[in-house]
């Protein structure tokens, strides 16, 4: 037992020895923002779908409106209130160059409240992301701000709690500020992964390698023979913390060869705008394919400004000497308790044959072009994260208004960190009024999503950030805007809200207006489902008239008017 604590702290020591040095975050300036004890159900840098978890997701006990408080002293400085994402929610500037983010949030305190409803009405627009005057709203350490929800893009009522630098608005780890919470739990080791570093991580299937659990945070694996002389790792590895069952993200994971650390990452702060890089930093395509997240322990060439550090090398290993390479990743959360696996691993001296793959080699970091008679499609420098062939297919136009042929573009199990612009020659001839109705349609299994398009000539370009199979889509049919409960002429005198939905035959739609006896009212539309209006001071009794414009993606609009009275 003194050997394997030695041992750990020695392995701790030395993993911290290599990162560059945290900020000395301020322990106890900021307080526990729910009046119960802190639990998570997710925590930053957890691993998400095209993203990384930016925060702290405190749980609620399961139910919504409990009290949020002000972390610190500070003054409001931003709202946000829109149907997915953060839902409705508050930024407190701190004197200490901090900013603290709530979200997924109920009503505000009513003062708040009110100063959010006039702005929308100002503005016309239920949509908000506005900065707040400085001397608008002070707030005190402990001061009640909002009830928590489920907001947004909430799916379970939560409070989502975040920290970020005010200069940059880089998130930082709360997890990283002292906040109470019992950790003496240390992270669980699922399986590793070894890749052949030969080839394109998207280009093959990694072998996967079951862990024996020694205990004590110590695991193994038999000895790993290749057919490769470069190899890197990856793992499935997760976190709780004392008292929850919460599968959460790890803090920090380090690769070693020969007890020599080579490359890893920590999870301490990342800007909002690297968070897609997330598909850099897991096996995109096992994970599209069903499987687990598997985090890499290297760095992709086009993963830039990445949460990797290089202590020797990217992560790739060369094993070209024969010999067996004593492999080990420990594994930390943010409380220093640690995991190790050791993962043995040997050349066996015959190389596997590689074989020449069909399409286009493109790689990241550079700007690249596909041409063809009908379709075109133009990979950028920050587009891709490893090298890939990308092979083009064309198949004739199939269903009713489509007005092009379908070209599928390599494959969705290779993500995409910006878009890839996307060109399609019609294959039928259209007035320019029809041309103004035609859409780009992307449609990969049951899954579709429709573009905007702009032209030169008979070429209609667009931008996605997947793959897929592409075609040009004449669309002429408006919006619906579907009443919820009531008709033309209705008694709503007896109810408390008026409530409508809108539907398109491509999914892709939006909300121009929505007025009262022709003024702008504010409809609500959390999630993105329902629009509602609850009855207020701007619809007094009497007979009105409720005018709601919708338009779709291919500019189709749609204008409905009920006469209802209160």
């Amino acid at each position: 037992m003194i050997r394997l604590t030695l041992m750990a702290l020695f392995l701790s020591s030395l993993v911290r020895a290599q990162f560059p040095p945290s900020p000395d975050y301020p322990k106890g300036y900021f307080s526990n923002p729910l009046s119960i004890p802190i639990s998570l159900s997710g925590n930053f840098g957890e691993l998400r779908p095209n993203h990384y978890h930016m925060g702290l997701d405190l749980k609620t006990e399961r139910r919504e409106n409990l009290k949020v408080f002000a972390s610190a002293e500070g003054y409001i400085s931003r709202i946000k209130v829109e149907p997915g994402g953060f839902g409705r929610a508050i930024y407190v500037n701190h004197p200490n160059g901090l900013t603290t983010v709530y979200c997924h949030l109920n009503d505000f305190f009513p003062e708040l409240e009110k100063w959010v409803k006039d702005l929308q009405y100002k503005k016309e627009s239920w949509y908000l992301n506005d900065e707040v005057p400085a001397e608008r709203f002070p707030v005190k350490k402990g001061q009640f701000l909002a009830n928590s929800g489920n907001t947004g893009g909430s799916q379970a009522p939560h409070l989502h709690f975040e920290i970020r630098r005010t200069s940059d608005e880089v998130n930082l780890n709360p997890m990283l500020f002292g906040f109470p919470l019992a950790d003496q739990t240390k992270p669980t080791i699922l399986r590793v992964a070894i890749y052949d570093r030969t080839k394109s991580v998207y280009e093959q299937s990694p072998r996967l390698v079951p862990v024996v659990n020694k205990g004590s945070g110590e695991y193994s694996t038999a000895v790993q023979t290749v057919s490769t002389p470069k190899v890197s790792l990856a793992l499935t590895t997760y976190d709780t913390h004392s008292g929850s069952s919460n599968l959460n993200g790890v803090f920090e994971a380090v690769l070693f060869d020969e007890e020599q650390p080579v490359v890893g990452f920590r999870m301490d702060q990342i800007s909002y705008d690297a968070t897609r890089y997330l598909n850099a930093h897991i096996d995109y395509k096992t994970k599209q394919g069903g499987g687990s997240y598997l985090q890499h322990l290297s760095e992709l060439p086009g993963y830039i400004n990445s949460i990797y550090t290089r202590f020797n090398g990217d992560g790739v290993v060369d094993l070209s000497d024969g010999l067996v390479h004593e492999l080990s990743i420990v594994v930390k959360d943010a409380y220093g308790n640690a995991s190790k696996v050791k993962v043995p691993v040997k050349f066996n001296g015959v190389q596997a044959p590689r074989l020449a793959l069909p399409g286009k080699r493109f790689y990241p970091m550079m700007v690249d072009i596909f041409e063809s008679e009908e379709c075109e499609f133009i990979i950028g420098e920050r587009t891709l994260y490893d090298s890939v062939s990308l092979v083009h297919r064309k198949q004739p136009a199939m269903g009713a208004g489509v007005v092009s042929s379908v070209h599928t573009i390599g494959t969705p199990s290779i993500p995409l960190q910006d878009a890839m612009m996307v060109r399609i020659r019609l294959t039928e001839s259209l007035t320019d009024f029809h041309k103004s109705k035609v859409i780009m349609q992307r449609i990969t299994g049951t899954r579709k999503e429709v573009q905007k398009v702009s032209w030169e000539e008979d070429w209609a370009l667009a931008g996605f950030r997947e793959f897929g199979s592409f075609q040009l889509v004449l669309d002429t049919t408006a919006p619906e805007i579907i009443p919820v409960g009531f008709k033309d002429g209705a008694n709503l005198s007896a109810a408390s809200r008026v409530v409508f939905t809108v539907t398109d035959n491509f999914g892709k739609w939006k909300v121009l207006r929505t007025e009262l006896d022709g003024k702008w009212i504010r409809f609500t539309n959390d999630k993105g489902k329902n629009f509602i209006y609850v009855f207020d001071e701007h619809c007094p009794p009497g007979e009105h008239e409720l005018r709601i414009v919708a338009v779709d993606e291919a500019g189709n609009e749609r204008e409905e008017k009920w006469r209802i009275r209160r």
